[in-house]
C-alpha cells in the first residue's frame, strides 16, 4: 500500500495466464490523464513542475492518475529483473533465406542482398507519371549511373537545390539539423569518377543517405535536436552503422531533424524547426525520427537511418508512407549512437520500399571487420524476395481487442488489408490474447526515461535550463522522479512479458498490429516555439510499438492505405528474436498487394529527372 492508499497490483504467475481468445484478461486502454499544453500553459507547467514542493505533488498526482503507482511503482511481481533484452542467437530455420558469411565486407553483403531481389522492368528516370505512384529505389539510382543516364554529381546539385527550396516559403519543411553542400558535393564527384572507371563500390554508391541526428556522422555535430549536447559530447568519428554506409560508396547528405532528445512522438523541435509530413505539411512526421521519415517520403532519400526506442522509426515512418524497419536488439552495431536509452534503443531503417530496406539492412548489420567480438556474432540471413517458392504456414497472432482500439478509418484499412495477405497467400490468424499491455507501455515509459536521465546525469548538472525546449524540459522532469524500486519493477515488468511473448510466439510466427493508433494529426502554431505535451495523442502514436523495443523484438511496418484526408496508415508485424528475414517476406508480400494503390506526397521531389 502506498501513499494515500495507492495499493499496487498482484501479477499472477505467468503459467497460470490464459492468453487464449476466451481468456479473462482485461484489456486496460492506455489511462492518460493530462490535457493538451503549449506555448504559454505548458511553460507554467515546466515551471511547477520544477518548483521543489509543488513540483513533488504534482509528480506524484501525475503518476498515480495515470496508473504508474499502481502497475508498476507498487506492484508485486515474483520474476527477477531483467535489465537487457538479449536474446540468444537461435538459428530459426525459415524458409527461402540466403546466409551471408560474417566476414563479409559491407560492399560484399549488398551485392547478395541485391542478388535476392525480384527482377523488375526498367523505367525511364523521368517517368513518374504513371497511373501508379512509383518511388526510385536504390537499383533504380544504381542502372541510372551506370547506364550513364544521370551521374551522382547531378543528383547531389538536385538535392541541395530541393533540400533548399523545402526551406523556404509559408511552410518550410525543416528536414535537416545540419547538411554541407560542399561535402555533399565531393561525395558526389568522387563516386561519379568510379562510375566513369566502371568501378563504383557497390550497388550503394552515389545513392543519397540521411542519418538521424542521434547517430554520429563526420563532419557534422550530433545534436540530438538539442542546441547544447553537441558542445559537451563531441562527434570524433562516424558511427559504425555509417562507417559502413561510407565503405559501400553511398553519400551522405546530412543529420535530420528530430524531437529534441528523442522525448516526444510528434517531431516539433522548438529549436530547429518543426519537420511537417510530406503528404500534408500542415501534420506531424511523428518522432522522433521525424526528419528521416520525411526526406524519404519526400523523394529526397530511398533510405535514411534513424533510432527507434520507443517507435522511433516505424511510427514516423507510418505517418510518412514509408517502410520502417527495427531489427532485433543487437542486430545493429550500437557504437556511435547517442547512449540515451541503452536497453531500449536500436537503430533503425526508414525506407521507399522493402527492397530498399533489405538491402541497407545488409550493408549496416555486423560489426566492422577490425572490431573483435567476445562472443560469436549472430548468423546474418537475407530473404530470397526472388524465389519462386513463397514461404507457407505462417501464423498471425492478432489480439482483437488491442488490434482495434485505434481510429475507425485504422482499424478497417489495417483489418482488410491483414484479410487481403491471409487470404491471397493462403497464411491464417490466430486469435490470442496479450495481457497487461498498459503495465508494459508504463514500464518502458519508466525504462526510457530512467536511462535518458542517467546518461545525461552529468550534464544536466551544470546545464542552462534555457537551451531546453519546454516540453523537454516536462520530460526530464518526469523522468529524474523515477526512482530505483520503480525502475527494478520495471525490469520485473520486461521479464514477465518476455516469458509471455515467448509463449504467443509458440502459437503463431508473427503478432500482427496497425503501428499507430491514430493517422499524422495536426501542428498548431501555439507549439512551434515551445513544443507541445500531447500525451493521449502521443498515447495512441505508441500504443503499438512497446514490445519491439522493451524486449527487443524486430518490427517493420508497412503503408497500407489512406485515411479520408489522405494521410497514409500503417500495418506492423512483430518476429521473434532473429526473425528479420520472415518479417521481410511478409512484409515484402503486403507491399506487393499495396504498391499500386500508393500516392504521391503533395511534397515530393524527382533526384533521377535530367533536367
Amino acid at each position: 500500500m502506498g501513499l494515500f492508499g495507492a495499493a499496487g497490483v498482484i501479477y499472477k504467475p505467468v503459467e497460470s495466464i490464459d492468453l487464449g481468445p476466451a481468456s479473462n484478461e482485461f484489456y486496460l486502454k492506455a489511462n492518460v490523464k493530462a490535457p493538451r499544453m503549449a506555448g504559454f500553459l505548458v511553460k507554467i507547467f515546466a515551471w511547477f513542475l520544477e518548483s521543489r514542493i509543488i513540483g513533488t505533488l504534482l509528480l506524484y498526482i501525475l503518476k498515480r492518475n495515470n496508473l504508474i503507482h499502481k502497475l508498476v511503482s507498487n506492484a508485486t511481481l515474483e520474476e527477477s529483473p531483467m535489465f537487457v533484452p538479449l536474446h540468444p542467437f537461435v538459428d530459426l530455420k525459415e524458409q527461402q533465406v540466403e546466409h551471408i558469411d560474417s566476414d563479409a565486407s559491407p560492399s560484399e553483403r549488398v551485392q547478395r542482398a541485391i542478388n535476392c531481389l525480384p527482377l523488375t522492368s526498367e523505367k525511364s528516370p523521368d517517368d513518374l507519371k504513371s497511373s501508379s505512384f512509383r518511388r526510385w529505389t536504390i537499383t533504380d539510382y544504381s542502372r541510372a549511373y551506370s547506364s550513364g543516364e544521370i551521374t551522382p554529381l547531378r543528383v547531389a546539385e538536385q538535392f541541395i537545390k530541393a533540400v533548399r527550396e523545402s526551406s523556404t516559403g509559408a511552410l518550410p519543411m525543416f528536414f535537416f539539423i545540419s547538411y554541407d553542400a560542399e561535402d555533399i558535393l565531393r561525395q558526389a564527384t568522387e563516386s561519379t569518377l568510379r562510375f566513369k572507371r566502371g568501378d563504383p563500390k557497390s550497388a550503394l554508391d552515389g545513392v543519397p543517405i540521411a542519418i538521424k541526428d542521434e547517430i554520429d556522422c563526420s563532419p557534422y555535430p550530433t545534436t540530438g535536436g538539442t542546441k547544447w549536447l553537441h558542445k559537451v559530447r563531441h562527434c570524433t568519428d562516424d558511427a559504425c552503422c555509417v562507417m559502413h554506409l561510407r565503405s559501400c560508396g553511398a553519400i551522405i547528405v546530412g543529420k535530420t531533424n528530430m524531437h529534441e532528445l528523442g522525448a516526444g512522438t510528434s517531431g516539433i523541435n522548438p529549436h530547429y524547426g518543426t519537420t511537417r509530413n510530406p503528404f500534408d505539411p500542415n501534420k506531424i512526421a511523428g518522432g522522433s525520427s521525424s526528419g528521416s521519415a520525411a526526406v524519404v517520403s519526400a523523394g529526397l532519400c530511398p533510405v535514411a537511418l534513424g533510432v527507434d526506442g520507443g517507435g522511433s522509426v516505424r511510427m514516423p515512418a507510418s505517418l510518412c508512407g514509408v517502410v520502417g524497419l527495427k531489427p532485433t536488439f543487437g542486430r545493429i552495431p550500437h557504437s556511435g549512437v547517442l547512449p540515451l536509452n541503452w536497453t531500449v534503443g536500436m537503430v533503425g531503417i526508414l525506407a521507399g520500399t522493402l527492397e530498399d530496406a533489405l538491402v541497407v539492412y545488409a550493408a549496416i548489420s555486423g560489426q566492422l571487420q577490425s572490431y573483435e567480438p567476445t562472443t560469436l556474432p549472430p548468423k546474418l540471413h537475407v530473404p530470397l524476395l526472388n524465389s519462386a517458392n513463397l514461404i507457407s504456414d505462417i501464423k498471425f497472432a492478432r489480439y482483437g481487442e488491442w488490434f482495434n482500439d485505434c481510429s475507425d478509418e485504422i482499424r478497417i484499412c489495417c483489418s482488410n488489408a491483414l484479410h487481403l495477405l491471409c487470404e491471397h497467400y493462403k497464411w491464417k490468424t490466430v486469435e490470442v490474447t496479450i495481457p497487461e499491455i498498459e503495465a508494459m507501455r508504463l514500464a518502458h515509459y519508466l525504462t526510457i526515461g530512467s536511462e535518458c536521465t542517467a546518461s545525461l546525469s552529468s550534464y544536466l548538472e551544470k546545464l542552462d535550463f534555457s537551451e531546453l525546449g519546454w516540453d523537454a524540459r516536462v520530460a526530464l522532469r518526469v523522468y529524474g522522479s523515477f526512482d530505483s524500486n520503480e525502475y527494478i519493477k520495471a525490469q520485473k515488468i520486461r521479464n514477465r512479458q518476455m516469458e509471455i511473448h515467448k509463449n504467443i510466439f509458440d502459437k503463431a510466427d508473427v503478432i500482427a498490429a496497425p503501428t499507430t493508433g491514430v493517422t499524422a494529426y495536426t501542428i498548431f502554431n501555439d507549439a512551434l516555439k515551445t513544443g507541445e505535451l500531447d500525451y493521449i495523442n502521443g498515447a495512441a502514436l505508441v500504443r503499438y510499438q512497446i514490445a519491439g523495443n522493451f524486449l527487443g523484438l524486430p518490427a517493420v511496418t508497412v503503408p497500407v492505405g489512406y485515411d479520408k484526408e489522405g494521410l497514409p496508415i500503417g500495418l506492423q508485424f512483430i518476429g521473434k528474436p532473429w526473425s528479420e528475414p520472415t518479417l521481410i517476406h511478409i512484409a515484402f508480400a503486403m507491399q506487393a498487394l499495396c504498391i499500386s494503390h500508393y500516392r504521391k506526397p503533395k511534397v515530393f521531389y524527382n533526384l533521377l529527372n535530367k533536367n
